[in-house]
């Protein structure tokens, strides 16, 4: 009798104290924070509205994923070190007609990555590379995916640094678990013999294994320059091009358009306007202006 009366007994924490602080402490021991904090609230509306017990918890639990996904993303995009955070809604495409729009809005739909195909992204400097490339970076972490950002010589830094303090594999492993990995500005820095064969070393390892997205402000038949070898170069691009979506980016600069629309010259109107302000007096009896 014993046996079962304690069997079918409940827990002490549902029989005994405020049921306020033992909710409050359950709720954060199984780590549900938005229904610590929703609970209340949920629960008044419900009872105005005539809401069931099921959908009272639905409402909640549906919260509850709604911010955890919320907090996933910006846990992602902490964890990609992105210098800042942009979207393709703030990219002009007008401004780059060489730019393939239907193929970039293809690529935020992020099922290259399911596929472990590589994007490059080739153009003089100034026409939104690096915006692009954090914008496909960015919901790629929307969409669940790890991602990683740096810049080329960034990279060959923390390899030849990881190599001199013995930890080289370590970081290759990291640099190979994430899903998608993006390497800015390749050809703006040329590369010691031994950087250029470390970053061949990471591109290799993410052949087939994950997606790639390199932006540069040189065409291919240059990267030697950069590279040093011409074997190296071939070998590099054979693996970057295998599967590749290739993003052709040439025109004017956007940062000189803005730094020149800053300072554009006077309109006629303008001239017209500082000159009729520079004749004007006035009359200091009245406070009157005046005219010459």
């Amino acid at each position: 009798m014993t046996g079962k009366a304690g069997a079918d007994a409940m827990p002490a924490g549902t029989t005994s104290g405020t049921p306020q602080v033992l909710l409050a402490h359950h709720l954060k021991q199984l780590k549900l924070p938005t229904v610590l904090r929703e609970y209340d609230k949920i629960a008044r509306e419900c009872a105005r509205d005539g809401v069931d017990h099921p959908r009272y918890l639905l409402r909640l639990v549906e919260l509850e994923l709604i911010d955890r996904e919320r907090r996933m993303v910006e846990r992602r995009i902490k964890a990609a070190r992105f210098p800042a955070v942009k979207s393709l809604d703030t990219f002009d495409f007008t401004a780059i007609p060489s730019l393939n729009k239907m193929l970039v809005l293809e690529l935020a739909r992020c099922e290259f990555i399911l596929r472990r195909e590589n994007v490059i992204a080739l153009g003089n400097s100034g026409t939104g590379k690096t915006h692009v490339g954090l914008a496909l970076a960015l919901a790629a972490c929307q969409k669940g995916f790890t991602v990683a950002f740096t810049t080329a010589a960034a990279l060959v830094h923390q390899l030849m640094e990881a190599r001199d303090e013995r930890r080289l594999l370590k970081l290759q492993r990291d640099l190979q678990s994430v899903m998608l990995l993006i390497v800015d500005e390749l050809g703006y820095l040329p590369l010691s013999p031994t950087g250029a064969e470390l970053l061949f070393e990471v591109f290799s390892q993410r052949y087939e294994r994950g997606s790639t997205l390199v932006t540069s402000n040189l065409p291919f038949e240059d990267w030697t320059s950069v590279l040093g070898s011409e074997r190296l170069t071939g070998a590099l691009l054979d693996r970057l091009t295998h599967h590749v979506h290739i993003l052709t980016m040439n025109g004017d600069s956007y940062r000189l358009k803005q730094s020149a629309g800053r300072r554009r010259p006077p309109t006629a109107a303008d001239r017209a306007e500082q000159n009729q302000t520079t004749a004007e007096t006035v009359d200091p009896e009245t406070g009157e202006t005046s005219k010459p």
